[in-house]
């Protein structure tokens, strides 16, 4: 009997008992990661640290996750199976540098959230053959809806990659694809959610110039966003196939659709994402 027919997961473990998984930068996104793991199962309390620069985000992030955090995690860092770096790019020379005086394994696994920061920068930093996996997630991982991307490192295995797609499906989905993608990955996933609010926004204010109340306005434009997402996802058409769906002969979609059309939206939204993916490739730390 196969491991799917006993419904059995063919996942490695995320974690050897014997060891911790720690967060470097316990803000926003190392926090969500780490309460995604916890309330998964996927890692008890008693094997997960974080780190963080400041006292107040140390007390803060202790008492929502339950987990120590600390300032200063030099004790921590040699028992460690995972370590996943969230810090800004800035300042991933001085984390690297710390993690490795602390007495860094070599086979602990490495995960960067860092934007811009190639696999071979972050290599390079860490001067050791550790295995590395970069990741760009975005933050719906918050409410469990994230999408992160990995790619692995030249020291990296297929389990190592599986591990880290384990860490981001505990908030969200998770795929694993090349690193020459990541600057557009991160202009249009990592920096998405951006540009999906200023377009809810815009239409929210839309509903209330004609006449509907702002809450109402903003719910029906959450659900309706929401609902053409899932639609996307699960129908396996493509979303002009869709759009033809809502849009009847001299109907109103069509008179709407024609008014974004001669705004230009398809050309002004591309180059929001090539201008986003200018600037993602130059975020990394410096030289």
């Amino acid at each position: 009997m196969t491991a799917a027919e006993t419904g059995m997961s063919t996942r490695p473990p995320l974690l050897d008992p014997r060891r911790t998984f720690g967060i470097i930068g316990a803000g926003v996104m190392g926090q969500t990661i780490l309460k995604g793991l916890l309330d998964a199962g996927a890692l008890s309390a008693d094997q997960a640290w974080a780190a963080a620069r400041s006292v107040r985000t140390c007390e803060a992030a202790a008492a929502r996750l339950g987990v120590p955090v600390e300032r200063d995690v030099s004790a921590r860092v040699p028992g460690a199976g995972v370590i996943v770096l969230c810090v800004k790019p800035a300042h991933a020379a001085a984390a690297l540098a710390s993690l490795r005086e602390a007495g860094l394994r070599p086979d602990t696994l490495l995960v960067s959230i860092l934007a811009g920061t190639t696999l071979a920068q972050l290599e390079s930093l860490t001067g050791t053959d550790n295995p590395w996996v970069r990741a760009m997630p975005n933050t719906p991982c918050i409410v469990g809806e994230g999408m992160t991307v990995v790619c692995a490192g030249r020291h990296a295995t297929a389990d190592h990659l599986a591990r880290a797609k384990q860490i981001f499906e505990c908030v969200g989905r998770c795929l694993a694809t090349e690193e020459s993608y990541f600057n557009a990955i991160t202009a249009l996933s990592g920096s998405g959610p951006a540009y999906q609010y200023l377009i809810m926004e815009a239409f929210a204010d839309a509903g209330v110039r004609v006449g509907l109340p702002r809450d109402l306005a903003l719910g029906l434009v959450a659900q309706t966003a929401l609902g053409a997402a899932r639609m996307v996802q699960t129908s396996g058409r493509h979303p002009a196939a869709l759009r033809d769906d809502v849009t009847t002969p001299a109907g109103c979609t069509i008179g709407g659709l024609l008014m974004l059309e001669d705004g230009k939206i398809r050309s002004v939204l591309a180059r929001a994402i090539e201008e986003a993916t200018r600037i993602a490739s130059k975020l990394g730390p410096p030289q």
